[in-house]
């Protein structure tokens, strides 16, 4: 057991502004903290800062802090509703999820022991999709603050829930952060939802039930709620999610890729914005493709032509030009071929073999819906044709400005009397794709004349439509149904099949392919499809969530908002090798309970209730022991519990004095109660409380400096920090010190003073600066 008397002052700092949570990490040498400001700064035992992360928003606060199990994930809970899980590895934002409610914890279980809870199914194909399928290429053009291949969507390690509680009382339940595992709304499950307020909800170590502690009108309530789906499915849960968050990174990666198309189409429009699209703007509709088409055919230019061709452009200044549209073009090439189509091929082949689960009702019947799989993968197959559709779309329209660029530069050399190369010269077969391109530049507009589009041009020459047709790929970047279809080719004998018979499109065995729909509404089709699959396992376990123990810990005078409410705070440890699940709540100012449920067959309750106050036979104390009041608590092992007091007075003016108290849950042992968990349990007519003061050996006090507001304990780091000084003051200590080292490490009188006189030089400079 780790005693308070061997503790060593390893520093104490002043912050540079209030921290309002802090959280250790469990392996690592890491402390994150929260400021009043929203920001998340994680730094060492020594003090050197690795990363700090702005607040999400103005006026947002930290609401709470987890680290994940042996990992540098940070899960962050914010005011706003947000949830951001933060690496301090790489220093980034992997990823976030977004609520309509303010955040009142977020925590990561303990890791899923895949050995004990897969039980009877199993699988061998873990990651064996990268034996397939091609790694997707990097994304050049995003932005990497933003997004990289190498971040994940979800917690790396060893698999473990993220539950996410709300101050409405809602619950959410998210397996590798990806999988919704499951809600639940605590307020449908109380007397007085009016009189409501949720201080905590746990997991249990076996993953097949929560513990919910909350106020349900004047009294503290901790209800026990079972889940026989989560129970039964857990093997199947976790290979689910596993490719429901490669789902989620490949919607990202085609989320991304679809920026990066409308970048590089961007781009093209402006290369043709510079100097083309001027001229066309100034030219009535229609006249383009004529003056164009009368230049190619009678080989006589207009004067608006040959103004444009010799005053406006040169024959360098239009290579440049075609040079820059060809590789704008071909960025935009290689995006849809390579990028968009792996990742459509990727998606394909994770909804294939989720339908494949559905085919195992056995395992899979609660989570997956093979009917709504099958149709997710048609949704995916449709989106691969239009992603082909684009594709070729795309390629005609290279073709064609490559055949348009290099006739302009034939005509400019022809009407400057140059002498023309004859690989220059345009074969019959492109001077027939010429003269047809040259009728389709201007495409024929369905509603408006062309006077009244003329009326609506700006006077600057802002385009208010595309021209030289490039509408034809820029309408697939838009969410609007396509303007400009693509055309069907008579040989393919699919497309006859499908004419001659309308059964055949009809037929849920084959890949729909609307045509009239561009690639962003297809896209947002087949997430809504996607999103359908992932519904069910959410409302199964939803709905299995049935209440089996509400356990009554206190009564809780009426929430009054002028008034001082009971102080009302806990702790959570899973106890591995003694099977069980232990929760320490304090029920008022003084007093506190250790609940220990046992995860065995016997279905035991062991209760500690434990006060501050001496009891009728306490031996005499000093005076500050009579007046404690609990400041926080936490776990620091399986058995140990740290609490932080202060002393209270009723004279005003005094200063009251902090207390570090090292409480041994095994030397209470002999002063708890046992009882079987029924459905309806009053722990304060079956329980006693008992004075830690007369506990022998139970508890170790240590006097700390200042006003001391909150704890953050390591049992593993062998750790802990108090924030002193209205939370702006950060003092650390090491526990667990050896006896041998006890004279040079011991916690003395003169080490608390050089703790004093840091504070008092910190103060004065201060006051100097002021």
């Amino acid at each position: 057991m780790a005693q308070a008397s061997s503790m060593k002052l390893l520093g104490a700092r002043n912050m540079t502004c209030i921290v309002e949570r802090m959280e250790w990490n469990n392996k690592m040498d890491l402390i994150a903290y929260g400021t009043e400001k929203g920001e998340v700064v994680i730094q060492r035992l020594n003090w050197q800062k690795i990363v700090t992360f702005p607040t999400p928003g103005e006026d947002v606060r930290v609401r709470s802090l987890s680290w994940q199990m042996d990992e540098t994930l940070l899960a962050v809970g914010y005011s706003n509703g947000k949830v951001a899980l933060l690496d301090a590895e790489s220093e980034t934002i992997i990823s976030g999820l977004i609520y309509d409610d303010d955040i009142k914890k977020v925590y990561f279980s303990k890791a899923i022991n895949c050995q004990e809870t897969l039980g009877s199914y199993t699988c061998n194909a873990k990651d064996k999709h990268k034996r397939f399928l091609p790694k997707l290429q990097p994304l050049t053009n995003i932005d990497p603050c933003l997004k990289s291949l190498d971040q994940k969507s979800f917690p790396k390690g060893s698999p473990c829930f993220l539950v996410v509680i709300m101050r409405s009382g809602k619950v959410h339940l998210l397996l590798l952060g990806a999988l919704q595992a499951g809600s639940i709304d605590l307020t449908q499950h109380v007397l007085h939802p009016e009189q409501f307020d949720v201080y905590d909800v746990r997991l249990n170590g076996d993953f097949n039930a929560i513990y919910a502690l909350l106020r349900d009108g004047q009294q503290l309530k901790m209800l026990h709620f079972h889940n026989q789906v989560l129970q039964d499915c857990m093997a199947p849960m976790l290979e689910l999610a596993t490719h429901c968050a490669h789902i989620l990174e490949t919607k990202n990666y085609i989320n991304d890729t679809q920026q990066c198309l409308t970048e590089a189409w961007e781009t093209v429009q402006l290369e043709m914005d510079n100097k083309l699209t001027k001229y066309a703007n100034s030219q009535a509709y229609g006249m383009i493709s004529a003056n164009f088409l009368e230049l190619h055919v009678f080989g006589f230019a207009t004067f608006e032509v040959e103004e444009f061709l010799f005053d406006t452009l040169s024959e360098k200044g239009f290579k440049k030009i075609a040079n820059s549209v060809d590789l704008s073009l071909n960025n935009l090439q290689g995006l849809v071929f390579k990028q968009l189509n792996g990742a459509a091929i990727n998606m394909f082949y994770f909804l294939n073999t989720i339908a494949g689960f559905g085919r195992m009702s056995h395992f899979f019947e609660s989570l997956i819906s093979p009917e709504v799989a099958v149709e997710a993968m048609r949704a995916c197959g449709a989106f691969y044709l239009k992603v082909h559709e684009l594709q070729r779309t795309i390629d005609s329209l290279v073709n064609d400005m490559k055949l348009f660029h290099a006739w302009m530069i034939f005509t400019i050399l022809r009407l400057s009397h140059q002498e023309i190369p004859d690989e220059m010269v345009l074969s019959e077969e492109e001077n027939v794709a010429l003269a047809d391109l040259l009728c389709a530049m201007e495409p024929d507009l369905d509603d408006g004349s062309d006077e009244d589009e003329d009326a609506e041009q700006p006077s600057a020459g802002v385009p208010t439509r595309s021209k030289f047709n490039l509408e034809r790929v820029g309408q697939y970047l838009e969410n609007a149904c396509l303007t400009q279809l693509y055309p069907v080719d008579p040989n393919q004998l699919w497309e006859q099949m499908l004419a001659e018979n309308e059964c055949l499109g009809q037929c849920p065995l084959f890949v729909p392919h609307d045509k009239k729909l561009s690639l962003v509404q297809q896209r947002d089709k087949m997430f809504n499809a996607i999103d359908a699959v992932f519904h069910k396992p959410t409302e199964s376990i939803s709905a299995s969530f049935k209440l089996s123990t509400a356990v009554v810990c206190c009564q809780l005078p009426p929430m009054e908002p002028e008034e001082e409410q009971d102080f009302v705070t806990c702790s959570y440890y899973v106890h591995e090798a003694g099977r069980c699940d232990m929760l320490a709540v304090t029920i008022s100012w003084q007093e506190a309970m250790v609940l220990e449920f046992s995860r065995a067959e016997d279905c035991l309750l062991r209760c500690t209730r434990v006060q501050l106050q001496p009891g009728p036979f306490t031996p005499q104390l000093h005076e500050d022991y009579y007046n404690l009041r609990f400041v926080d608590l936490q776990f620091y092992n399986e058995s140990s519990l740290s609490m932080l007091a202060q002393s209270t007075s009723s004279m005003p003016g005094v200063r009251p004095h902090s207390y570090f108290i090292q409480f041994s849950l095994s030397a209470a042992r002999n002063q708890s109660t046992q009882h079987h968990l029924a459905t309806l349990m009053n722990l304060p007519d079956a329980t006693v409380t008992h004075s830690i003061h007369d506990i022998p050996e139970a508890a170790a006090f240590k006097g700390l400096d200042g006003v001391c507001e909150m704890l953050a304990v390591s049992g593993s780091r062998k750790v802990a920090t108090v924030l002193s000084d209205r939370k702006r003051k950060m003092t650390i200590f090491e526990m667990e010190i050896e006896e041998e080292e006890e004279d040079d490490t011991e916690m003395s009188q003169t080490s608390f003073l050089e703790i004093s006189k840091e504070s008092i030089l910190a103060i004065n400079d201060s006051d100097k600066q002021d």
